[in-house]
C-alpha cells in the first residue's frame, strides 16, 4: 500500500543572501514521515508554480509550518507597520485559500506557528502584530541565544479545554510546549474554536469550528522531537489518522474531484 502524500508548505528563502529557494525545515519532513507515516512532498507556496486545485488532487493532508515571515496584515484589514516584521506574500497567496479549500472538503491539515496564525486568518482573525509588548503577555519568541536544544526547550504550559479536541488527543488538560513566536490571535474569527491558551491568555491551540475535517493547529512547534515528546506524538499520530482516512477515501473515484 502506498503511503499517503502530505504536502508541507515551503518559505521564500535566500540562500547565501542572493540565491532564491524554497526552503522547508528537516524537521518537518521527519515529523511527517516517522510518526503521520505519510510521504513528505515540499510545495513551492507561489501561485507562479502551483494551484490550489492542483495540491488538493495531489495531497492526502497538508501541513502549514513555521516561518520566520508573517501574515501580511492587509490579509486581515489592518496596516504594514515596522512591528510586523516580514512577509512571503506569495505563500500568503497560496497558503490561505488552500486552508478554505481544506476546511470546506474536510480535507486534512496541520497548522504550526506561522500556519498556526495563516489559520486563524483565513477564517477571519486578526493578528498582534507583537505580543510581549502588550500588558501581561509574556515572551514568547526563541531565545537569541543557546543550542537548538535549548531554542525549543519546554517553556510553559498551555491548558486545555475540557471535551474539546485536543483534550481527547492528549489525554490531558494540560501540556508542556515550546514558544518561538512573536505574534498571536487578537481577536478570533467566528469559526475559530480556541482550545488551549498559555499561562497570559494567548491562544495557543485552535480548531476551525464545524470543519467536517481535522483542523488542529498549534501556536508552538510540535515538529522538534516528535517522535520522542509526550505532547508532539500523538499530535502528529492523530493528523496521520486523518490522512490515511482521506487517503483510503480518496482511492473512490470522483471523491476527491476539484469543482
Amino acid at each position: 500500500m502506498t503511503r499517503p502524500i502530505v504536502g508541507i508548505i515551503c518559505n521564500s528563502h535566500l540562500l547565501n543572501d542572493q540565491y532564491p529557494a524554497h526552503a522547508g525545515g528537516t524537521m518537518n519532513s521527519e515529523a511527517v514521515a516517522q510518526v503521520t507515516g505519510a510521504m513528505p512532498v515540499l510545495i513551492p507556496a507561489d501561485p507562479r508554480f502551483v494551484s490550489v486545485p492542483e495540491l488538493l488532487e495531489m495531497c492526502d493532508g497538508f501541513v502549514f509550518p513555521g516561518g520566520r515571515p508573517n501574515v501580511h496584515p492587509e490579509e486581515y484589514g489592518e496596516p504594514e507597520t515596522e512591528a510586523h516584521g516580514a512577509f512571503d506574500r506569495a505563500r500568503d497567496a497560496i497558503a490561505l485559500p488552500l486552508i478554505r479549500a481544506c476546511v470546506e472538503r474536510g480535507q486534512p491539515f496541520l497548522g504550526i506557528c506561522r500556519g498556526f496564525q495563516e489559520v486563524a486568518v483565513a477564517m477571519g482573525s486578526t493578528l498582534h502584530p507583537e505580543i510581549r509588548e502588550l500588558p501581561g503577555r509574556m515572551n514568547h519568541r526563541m531565545p537569541p541565544d543557546g543550542t537548538l536544544e535549548e531554542k525549543f526547550a519546554l517553556r510553559h504550559k498551555v491548558t486545555l479545554t475540557e471535551g474539546s479536541q485536543f483534550h481527547e488527543v492528549f489525554g490531558a488538560t494540560e501540556v508542556m510546549t515550546n514558544t518561538l513566536h512573536g505574534q498571536g490571535i487578537k481577536n478570533p474569527g467566528p469559526r475559530i474554536q480556541i482550545e488551549g491558551t498559555a499561562p497570559d491568555g494567548t491562544p495557543e491551540a485552535i480548531t476551525v469550528r464545524d470543519a467536517p475535517g481535522f483542523t488542529l493547529s498549534v501556536q508552538w512547534h510540535p515538529e522538534y522531537n516528535a517522535a520522542e515528546d509526550p505532547v508532539s506524538r500523538p499530535l502528529f499520530e492523530a493528523f496521520g489518522c486523518a490522512v490515511r482516512e482521506w487517503h483510503a477515501e480518496g482511492a473512490r473515484p470522483g471523491l476527491k474531484s476539484v469543482g
